[in-house]
């Protein structure tokens, strides 16, 4: 019988004989950034309790500044779950499920969320889509709308990191991982407050909180205390590779999200490994 073993092609490659383990393997692409893929798109997140539990007072308002804003940029606007999500958590939490069963639960209010954002910007052609069409066909998606509503929840679902009953990959983990991972031209996160302070300017120490206008996610990350983010944001900006900094803006303001989309510092401007 003929040996056609001798015909078989080999490819020449680092990692075939290789444990992928071995970090020593990318050393030599380490400091390389990643091609940005969508180095035009704005990402824009909006609050669920914050902004989008608000009702039409806070909403209408918002998508009205978007509609203007439209013709300037295209836009990837994601969405956070609010009380809703919060009374999930409970009633789940109480049943017993497990933290890889409540992340798609609360996925689900969050895209709700969006689908009510995406529905009033409707008539300009803005649509909601999923993470997966967001993951295949955005780019074709802008290319005929200026922009698209998702949910901010990354899709990790049942594989959500088990170390905590509650989620701790949120919508603004989802909208800094899609920032960073598509090379986004800004991320500016949309609440109810001017940025971040010293301390929780709606809590029981307001009269102290001091705003601060700029700061590294270092610095950051030894602040005690809430913030209007979320704090695992702070870890994944030390491998930023994209995404310099975000801005953290206040969406009951008119005219701020329209102004930290040109450019300009309207409210706390936080800095990635990425912008060193």
């Amino acid at each position: 019988m003929e040996n056609k073993s001798s015909n078989i092609k080999h490819i020449t490659s680092g990692l075939a004989t290789q444990s992928l383990q071995d970090k020593s393997l990318t050393n030599p692409v380490a400091g390389v950034n990643p091609i940005k893929l969508l180095p035009w798109l704005h990402v824009v997140k909006i609050g669920g309790a914050s902004i989008m539990d608000r009702g039409h007072s806070a909403i209408l308002p918002l998508v009205e500044e978007i509609r203007r804003i439209l013709p300037e940029h295209r836009l990837l606007i994601l969405t956070g779950a609010g009380i809703r999500a919060r009374h999930l958590l409970s009633v789940g939490l109480d049943l017993g499920l497990p933290v890889g069963s409540l992340a798609p639960l609360v996925a689900s209010e969050a895209g709700q969320n969006g689908q009510i954002l995406a529905e009033l910007l409707a008539k300009d052609f803005v649509s909601y889509i999923d993470k997966p069409t967001i993951s295949s066909q955005l780019g074709i998606h802008l290319a005929h709308a200026r922009a698209v509503v998702g949910s901010g929840y990354p899709p990790y679902h049942n594989h959500e990191f088990p170390d905590s009953r509650i989620p701790t990959h949120r919508a603004d983990t989802g909208a800094f991982l899609l920032a960073d991972a598509l090379g986004a031209a800004s991320l500016t996160i949309v609440e109810d407050v001017d940025g971040i302070y010293t301390t929780d300017p709606k809590g029981p120490e307001a009269e102290s909180a001091k705003f601060i206008p700029e700061i590294g996610y270092e610095e950051l990350a030894k602040q005690k205390g809430t913030l209007p983010i979320d704090k695992v944001v702070l870890e994944l900006m030390a491998n930023a590779h994209n995404l310099k900094r975000l801005q953290v803006i206040n969406g009951l303001v008119p005219g701020r999200l329209t102004a930290a989309l040109r450019g300009e510092h309207v409210g706390t401007i936080i800095h990635t490994a990425a912008g060193k």
